[in-house]
């Protein structure tokens, strides 16, 4: 788990994703978040992006942020007996996986909205695509 911030905002305000990564395949799930995001409702996008879908993985890995760390997540994963992982916060390579696609979701990100932007011309309307 991991966030990518300071993107231009979408229509509701948001100028960030989270990205919950499956590291067996390699499936990202994204999902648009305010700057001010905070733990609990992190929790709630991770109950319903990857628990309601996959159930509780066995491992959690994810950087130090104080999203992932406060006593909620910890007692979630503790009931469920998962393990949660941090990475050091000197070493983002024990989370590289996941920082490699926050690159490229960042680039993807970016690039679709300069091209929105310009797409939108002067009407001020952001014209839509799905994937």
């Amino acid at each position: 788990m991991d966030f990518v911030f300071d993107l231009p905002p979408d229509a509701t305000g948001n100028t960030g994703v989270v990205v919950f990564l499956d590291r067996l395949n390699k499936m990202a799930d994204l999902a648009a978040v305010p700057d001010t995001t905070d733990g609990e409702g992190t929790a709630t996008l991770f109950l319903d992006r990857v628990f309601m879908q996959h159930r509780l993985p066995e491992t959690v890995v994810s950087d130090r942020d104080p999203r992932f760390t406060g006593k909620f997540w910890t007692s979630i994963f503790a009931v469920h007996g998962t393990r949660l992982d941090m990475s050091t916060a000197d070493h983002p390579q024990a989370d590289g996986k996941t920082e490699r696609v926050n690159r490229v979701v960042e680039d993807v990100l970016r690039s679709f909205c300069a091209e929105t932007h310009q797409a939108s011309g002067s009407s001020g309307k952001r014209p839509s695509r799905r994937a």
